[in-house]
């Protein structure tokens, strides 16, 4: 019997090309003062197309955390230090527009309505994280809200998952990881976890379905899969 869910962030709750490619741009025009040929180098060295506003499928933005960005964008900023290079990706990261992957209130009150406890894992920081709920409105919908800095690591680690389950009283295996990378995917597996991909990411259903259980197109198709479950 499933008692929790626990969902990926960026890419699960949030479409993540329609979120993060705009973010992307303006994150290495400011990085670069506006010289667009030093943006368009910074993109390429964390996977991202300036001229086509687009994310390779490789990307360490889809599934790193913001110091692993930082640290493939620091050999080519001299002089920049890694502690502000880390505060300049958060703050842009908590004024990225958001494109919800479905309208997320309704969703996730019905699958409070059922009982479930529900969290949210990412490899974003924490700080942001919480912005982009807050201005889906969603934040109090959670139960648990976990980024890299929250102290139990980040993903593929299962580590945010584990202490989602210990907080929530709920054995692991009795909680869903909804995730849209592989990082996500592995990290449910090692906690224990039933694992569902969903296709609002970058990764292709080729990618996620060796690591999950089942792949979705999106979590609207939550309730459905939750549905067949208790009727199985």
């Amino acid at each position: 019997m499933i008692q929790g869910i626990v969902f990926d962030k960026d890419g699960t709750l949030f479409d993540f090309a329609a979120t993060w490619e705009s973010w992307a741009k303006a994150f290495l025009l400011r990085a670069s003062n506006g010289d667009t040929g030093q943006a368009r180098r910074l993109g390429q060295a964390i996977g991202f197309d300036l001229d086509q506003a687009r994310f390779d499928p490789d990307s360490i933005v889809i599934a790193g955390t913001p110091g692993q960005i930082a640290d493939a964008l620091l050999p080519h900023l001299p002089g920049q230090g890694r502690a502000d290079l880390i505060a300049m990706l958060n703050q842009e990261a908590e004024t990225a527009p958001q494109a919800e992957a479905v309208p997320l209130r309704p969703l996730l009150g019905a699958l409070r309505a059922r009982g479930l406890a529900l969290g949210v894992a990412t490899n974003d920081a924490e700080g942001p994280a919480r912005a982009h709920l807050d201005k889906a409105g969603v934040t109090g919908l959670f139960d648990f809200i976990a980024g890299f800095d929250s102290g139990f690591g980040g993903k593929p680690g299962p580590g945010q998952l584990l202490a989602f389950a210990a907080q929530m009283g709920v054995p692991p295996h009795q909680v869903v990881m909804v995730g849209d990378s592989t990082h996500d995917l592995r990290a449910g597996r090692a906690a224990g976890m039933q694992v569902l991909g969903v296709l609002t990411g970058l990764a292709d259903a080729q990618d996620l379905a060796p690591l999950a259980d089942q792949v979705l197109p999106d979590i609207g198709a939550l309730p459905g899969w939750l549905d067949a479950q208790d009727n199985a």
